[in-house]
């Protein structure tokens, strides 16, 4: 991320070595870039907006309300909801090596704009809620499809383009659309107290979840769980949790499997592959490396050493 900020740093000025902020902004949105430059413990702050707040170098230690203490790397997001307190430690900044983050903020009006369409979209059946970005906060580790998206909006704000109103916008709605899918996935695959256990997708995801060993499972055979066509029920899937059934599938398979890598140091990995529920060895190693951006024998050297 940080070659993102080589236009920044030649135009913001430094007044602060805690939490220099620089702020860019368009109709529906403003980035905030902040730098730290020297040690610092229980930093507070706080936003009158909905803000995620991205890492871009070093390291902090956050503590939110509702969550244990916990580290914050490059590559990880927070979302949290308007006038929500935040307090930051910063270990390892120096002068030389500053920590950097920024926090995106969206309208509410914007947000809600977004959700609006979202939900004439994906409805959940049998429920009177809609998807939404509530007041509780979250945090994301190795979203791809966020990650990309912060790196896109970075490089827009900060470099000057007559399109960039235009663009900003369209960046912030996929982006919406990307969180609600990933809290729609997450209350789904936890689904405490059964609370969608009778929607299509719920039945479906419990399905895989109790079957996830089973060789057989295919689209057709969740399209029929879910009572739809294979089209429509892959769509509704996709659009709902931002993920092909398929790739969810191999997901949980790959979760088991380095349970099993822990459990079973002995293993060779075409067994593990199997007991995964893996008919290829080859194919399961490269969904492995996709996913864990490792090969399993990689992993079970981490985890055995």
């Amino acid at each position: 991320m940080s070659y993102l900020l080589d236009i920044h740093k030649k135009n913001r000025k430094i007044t602060t070595l805690v939490e220099n902020r620089t702020t860019y902004n368009t109709d529906y949105a403003e980035l905030n870039i902040f730098e730290t430059h020297s040690y610092a413990e229980k930093v507070s702050l706080t936003f009158q907006f909905p803000i995620i707040a991205s890492m871009l170098t070093g390291k902090k230690i956050m503590h939110i309300d509702g969550f244990e203490a916990f580290d914050f790397f490059p590559g990880e997001s927070v979302v949290m909801p308007a006038n929500k307190e935040m307090i930051i430690d910063f270990p390892i900044a120096t002068k030389n090596d500053p920590t950097q983050c920024l926090a995106l903020g969206i309208d509410a009006f914007k947000i809600n704009e977004v959700v609006e369409k979202f939900n004439q979209h994906v409805a959940i059946e049998n429920k009177n809620n809609q998807w939404n970005l509530d007041e509780t906060s979250s945090h994301l580790i190795n979203n791809t499809d966020v990650n990309h998206l912060i790196k896109r909006l970075t490089y827009t704000f900060t470099n000057n383009n007559k399109s960039k109103d235009v663009l900003v916008d369209l960046m912030i709605q996929e982006l919406i659309v990307r969180l609600l899918q990933t809290k729609a996935k997450s209350l789904i695959i936890s689904n405490e107290n059964n609370a969608f256990s009778d929607t299509r997708i719920g039945t479906v995801i419990k399905f895989i979840k109790e079957n996830l060993t089973n060789k057989d499972i295919s689209v057709d055979v969740l399209a029929k769980k879910a009572h739809m066509s294979s089209s429509h029920f892959h769509k509704q899937f996709k659009n709902t949790l931002g993920i092909s059934p398929i790739d969810y599938i191999n997901s949980e398979k790959i979760k088991f499997s380095k349970k099993l890598i822990k459990q079973y140091r002995n293993f060779r990995m075409a067994e593990i592959a199997f007991k995964a529920g893996f008919n290829n060895t080859s194919y399961f190693n490269r969904q492995f490396k996709k996913m864990e951006m490792m090969t399993p024998q990689q992993f079970k050297k981490s985890v055995h050493s």
